[in-house]
């Protein structure tokens, strides 16, 4: 096995204001899709395909859904997400699709528009993706002395605040993201990674009051923000809300507690995960770790992340030599082939990258990443789901079958899928 590089998990836990979405201009009107992708066993109900080319918003002129408005009309209950695909159980002797998860932290609309730009690819390729929300993105830097972050003083935040416009445009993202099946998870919200006071020293008790708030800043970005007219998010958060990822990939230890008996079913804040099948924490949660998959050109490994990347290309600038960039974006996109392939062609791992709307040496992870979606998007047996899709699918699975799965070692193929996919007595 491969060491991970030296700079690998460092940069993990570094990764913190670079990654602040700023200077929001417009966003995507574009009318969602009306036909649902393809991705395993039965297609949506067609009443889950209704009414959703009205407005891209999904709520006003979305005559198919019921509203029923939440608290202050920050949200609303408007029935079923649409677009979620039904899992079936794999077949005795069934090679498993393979499902790769593109997640993205701290979601937010800016000046580049790459949430609404990576939307639309979602669109083209028929995939779905895990948005990770910071809360504070859709709390007015005017109001910032409502976010109380364990161990810092009132509105403390590693990350910027969003000027007024562009929470408007984050909330209409978020909004559009969902309706077209997508999940919104949660990236927390100040982003501190400090050794002395980062979010890797919290207890237990002060992740919960995190969470709490920032769920609260999404259940009430109306009262916050003043903008009462604006249609409602068409979801409960606290009820959506099943998996996140820490900033950092820091604390993921003390979380877990306090995520436990709040409906969570996941977590993907671990760092340096192989590429195996998943099993579960003692709290009973999936885990889905950023993996270490090959780096072109060493020896070593890279965390399947944009900023672990850039750490070992630049030691984390974010401004590196313009001359060195194209083999950079060439270096990380066939490092992203490189960990999809050994799960496609072996042992059907879950393949996770995750990343951030950024503009790091030019862009250049945006492009890679982009490349590797499209060109993952176009072989067989290929699933391109959010996290909590892929929950519903292993929850769907024989536990017998699941636990053959994860003894497939990174890279093992099996000589007959029928010793793995076969449901064993118990």
């Amino acid at each position: 096995m491969e060491l991970v590089g030296r700079r690998t998990i460092m940069a993990a836990a570094c990764a913190s204001a670079a990654a602040a979405v700023t200077g929001l201009a417009g966003c995507s009107n574009r009318t969602p899709a009306t036909s649902p992708p393809q991705w395993w066993g039965h297609a949506p109900a067609a009443a889950d395909q209704a009414g959703r080319a009205d407005h891209p918003g999904g709520v006003r002129g979305d005559q198919a859904r019921p509203v029923t408005l939440i608290g202050d009309g920050s949200m609303a209950d408007t029935g079923p997400q649409p677009f979620q695909p039904v899992p079936e159980k794999l077949q005795p002797g069934q090679r498993p699709p393979q499902f790769v998860v593109f997640s993205w932290d701290g979601a937010g609309e800016d000046s580049k528009k790459l949430f609404s730009h990576f939307r639309s690819v979602a669109q083209e390729v028929k995939a779905t993706m895990s948005f990770f929300l910071s809360g504070i993105y859709v709390l007015p830097e005017g109001k910032k002395d409502l976010y109380l972050p364990p161990g810092h003083k009132p509105g403390a935040s590693d990350i910027g605040y969003l000027a007024d416009e562009h929470v408007k445009m984050t909330l209409d993202q978020v909004r559009g993201a969902w309706l077209e099946g997508h999940e919104i998870g949660t990236h927390f919200n100040g982003h501190f990674c400090s050794p002395a006071t980062g979010v890797g020293t919290w207890t237990p008790s002060q992740w919960r009051s995190e969470l709490e708030q920032a769920i609260g800043f999404v259940e009430t970005w109306k009262t916050n923000t003043g903008h009462a007219d604006l249609e409602p998010l068409p979801f409960d958060y606290r009820k959506e809300l099943i998996g996140g990822r820490t900033p950092c990939l820091l604390g993921q230890k003390h979380l877990l507690p306090a995520v436990a008996g709040m409906g969570w079913k996941y977590d993907a804040s671990s760092p340096g995960g192989l590429q195996m099948w998943p099993g579960k924490t003692p709290q009973g949660l999936w885990n889905f770790p950023l993996q270490s998959i090959p780096f072109p050109g060493h020896s070593f490994q890279v965390l399947s992340m944009d900023y672990n990347m850039l750490a070992n290309q630049t030691g984390g600038t974010p401004n590196g030599d313009p001359s060195k960039r194209p083999y950079w974006q060439q270096q990380s996109y066939l490092s992203y082939m490189a960990g999809f392939n050994r799960a496609y062609t072996t042992n059907r791992a879950p393949f996770f990258i995750g990343n951030h709307f950024e503009s790091w040496n030019g862009g250049i992870y945006m492009n890679s990443v982009e490349q590797a979606l499209r060109d993952i998007a176009d072989r067989p047996d290929v699933r391109l789901v959010s996290f909590r899709q892929l929950v519903a699918w292993l929850e769907a699975q024989d536990p017998s079958v699941l636990a053959r799965l994860r003894t497939l070692r990174v890279g093992q193929t099996p000589a007959d899928w029928r010793e793995y996919t076969t449901p064993q007595p118990v």
